[in-house]
């Protein structure tokens, strides 16, 4: 079997490219970096480490197409794929849109059965806004040989010390959930994979407990003074603080998607237990970047704290804690806080938070946290 994966960093190598090897595919990486091509053509494998344990796992019989420089190979590749994946940053979905557009025609000239493309990206819809850029560029016929199902992953990757240029190192759990709709013929056999009707309850799931949890450290952390997630998570009042917003959200998902209770317990737990994991601590600063569309009405503070009003028709305690300590939190060297105490200093810490939101004086989230600051 062959894959083609799009993006050859940390998170395609350590993960995407990992549980593909596993599973007998031959990968094949494209990527605009030429050093990481060319380093791959000549080593043919790379290693992944797993942080917190000695356990490592070595991937080999992989290679690499520089995207721009050989494109009629990346074509060739795509046209004889049996599946394709990405994991590039949202950001860079539209720019490898025309690469794949490129190999469907080329495909669609072959027998070839329908390929699947999912994207692995830290958002909701991936597949789906590529499957649109691909569709604007190559028309909708280029949907008789592609199919674009949804996914959510989730696996924590470090700051990086290796020697080895392709060597990697993850965290022992991750998750990759793929939505089943949208496949023409028989699902990947993709080991570590769960495919699942319905995406939405997944893709909350962490959102309302990876992203809000780690939020919740680093605005906690940083409100303490602290520089590391790791010295945050060693303040028992912290940690504390992080289990009681994520039981909040916990009741959310339970309420919403009937998620069994003691399971989800167990998952906040092992959620709990990521953040502890010392060789994967990272900087507070960088967890916490860009409060501004963290506080964004559909993102990880706000959608869980406006759902948990409307669900539980109650106020959130300790979602809006975190929720002011992100509306709180200074960083000269961030842009987005810069700009986060610009508005409160014009406007007011109540001003500030409807005008990243949105949201008007008769929201209940709004009258929550001006009761907060009276």
């Amino acid at each position: 079997m062959k894959a083609v994966h799009f993006g050859a960093g940390n998170i395609g190598r350590g993960f995407i490219g990992e549980l593909l090897h596993k599973s007998g595919y031959d990968v094949r990486f494209a990527d605009i970096n030429a050093e990481v091509i060319d380093e791959l053509n000549e080593k043919r494998s790379y290693t992944i480490h797993y942080a917190g344990s000695d356990k490592q796992v070595e991937v080999n019989g992989v290679s690499g197409i520089h995207s721009v420089e050989e494109a009629g190979q990346l074509s060739a590749a795509i046209r004889e794929a049996d599946l394709v994946t990405t994991a590039v940053g949202p950001q860079v979905l539209p720019h490898i849109a025309p690469s794949i557009a490129a190999g469907l025609k080329e495909r669609s000239r072959t027998d070839n059965p329908p390929l699947p493309v999912i994207a692995c990206e830290n958002m909701i819809g991936g597949s789906t806004r590529l499957k649109e850029e691909v569709v604007e560029i190559a028309g909708e016929e280029i949907l008789g040989v592609s199919c674009f199902p949804d996914s959510a992953v989730d696996r924590i990757v470090p700051i990086q010390n290796n020697e080895a240029m392709l060597d990697v190192s993850v965290e022992p759990y991750f998750e990759w959930v793929v939505e089943k709709k949208d496949f023409k013929g028989k699902l990947p056999d993709i080991d570590g994979v769960t495919y699942v009707e319905d995406l939405e309850p997944y893709i909350e799931r962490k959102l309302f407990t990876v992203n809000t949890g780690h939020a919740a450290v680093a605005y906690k952390g940083a409100e303490k003074g602290y520089e590391t997630i790791r010295e945050a998570m060693d303040d028992k009042e912290v940690v504390e603080h992080v289990r009681r917003t994520l039981e909040e959200t916990g009741k959310v998902l339970i309420a919403r998607y009937g998620f069994e209770k003691n399971s989800h317990e167990r998952y906040i737990e092992k959620i709990i237990e990521r953040f502890n994991n010392p060789d994967l601590s990272d900087f507070v600063a960088r967890v916490g970047r860009g409060p501004i569309r963290k506080l964004g009405p559909y993102d990880r503070l706000v959608k869980p704290a406006r759902t948990y009003i409307q669900t539980m028709h109650e106020d959130p305690v300790n979602l809006i804690e975190t929720i002011m300590s992100a509306l709180t939190y200074e960083n000269s060297e961030d842009q987005e806080a810069v700009r986060l105490k610009e508005l409160r200093t014009r406007m007011g810490t109540l001003g500030a938070f409807k005008e990243i939101t949105g949201l008007d004086d008769r929201d209940e989230l709004v009258e929550a946290i001006a009761k907060k600051l009276d």
